[in-house]
Order: C-alpha cells, then structure tokens, then sequence
C-alpha cells in the first residue's frame, strides 16, 4: 500500500512553506503520495500589503500551492503540520484548520495515524519547541502516533539538534539554511519509513 502524506501548513513570509516543501520531498523520495497544503491566510490586505515579504508570499504560493480540505486530512494515512511560533503555540490560521475536525475526530477518521510537526521562529528561545508540543496535543486527541526526529541521524545536529522536530529561527527575515532543510527532508522520510513500517504490521 502507498503511503499518502498530507503536509499541511500555513506560512507568512515563506519559512515555513520552505520546511514544508523539504518534508514533502523527503517523503516523496521514500515513495509517498504527497499533497502540499496551505492553509488560508485570513488576514486583511493592509495587514499584508504592511510587509513586503509577508505580500510576495502571498502572491508566490496562491496560485501554486492548494489550499488545504478536510477531505485531504481523509485522504491521507499519515501527516505532517508546519506553523510559524505565535507566543509558543501554533499561528492561528492552522489552529482555526484544526478547530474544523471535529467532525473527523469524532468519526476516528485519525486513529493510528503516524503524525510530525515543524515551525520556524524569529528567535532560537522564542517558543519553537512549545508550539511542536502544542501540536503534539493535537495528536494526542487525533489518536495519531507521534513520529519525531529525534536523534535518529546525525545530520539533525547540524541544524540545531531539535528532538521535537524541525525548527528554524529566522533572526532577521533569511529563509531556512541548508542544513535546516536536510533536516526537514529528513523529517520527511522519516515519517514515512515509519508509515511503511506499522502498515507492514
């Protein structure tokens, strides 16, 4: 059986949609049906249209990236959730994606499904491994089984070493660096060699 991976996200600026474009791939590279997926930005044009970044983004990924359904969350047997860090919990346009499954939960559409999450942060302590742990809660609900990094492979030290899952602190504005992005990818495969093995029994 396939592996279907709904990496789902939502990125202001690009960092996030960075991660999730590399967790994607990873889990491609493994052999995975992957949906890349935003989710919608609520925010009003000014608010946009205040940062530069935050507009090319926008503009960038509207036409490119589909926005995330609850029939991809369905559709897929496994899954993988980005957010940028918003006071150490996740930004509120996934949160308000999340808040919209109950119908999902309650029919255990979830259930046994293995799960990561990733984020990106202006600072190295502002909060990015509190907001993978407020994605955890979300898993925990879900029924999902939590697939983390860890400390699986090397190449997570050199981009912080962050156990939780891919992390990047922005500082000024620089997307996520190459090391960050290995990991990410990383993340990826796996999420899904981890998929394969349970399905496998």
């Amino acid at each position: 059986m396939t592996v279907r991976l709904a990496v789902v996200y939502y990125s202001a600026t690009g960092n996030v949609h960075a991660l999730a474009q590399a967790v994607a791939d990873g889990g491609a590279s493994r052999g995975a049906d992957v949906r890349l997926r935003r989710v919608a930005d609520p925010a009003p044009e000014e608010a946009i249209n205040s940062n530069p970044s935050w507009r090319a983004h926008v503009d960038a990924t509207k036409n490119s990236v589909p926005e995330a359904t609850l029939e991809d969350l369905e559709w897929a047997t496994t899954y993988a959730l980005g957010t940028p860090t918003r006071y150490g919990n996740a930004a509120a346009p996934l949160k308000h994606f999340i808040d919209l499954t109950g119908r999902l939960w309650q029919a255990g559409v979830f259930h046994n499904k293995p799960a990561t999450s990733f984020t990106s942060a202006m600072n190295r302590h502002g909060g990015q491994e509190s907001t993978l742990l407020s994605l955890n809660n979300v898993f925990y609900h879900w029924g999902c089984i939590i697939v983390p990094p860890g400390y699986t492979d090397p190449l997570l030290f050199a981009a912080g070493g962050n156990p939780y899952g891919t992390s990047w602190p922005s500082g000024g504005g620089e997307g996520p660096n190459e090391d960050t992005l290995k990991a990410a990818y990383y993340q990826g495969q796996h999420l899904v060699d981890i998929t394969k093995r349970l399905e496998q029994g």
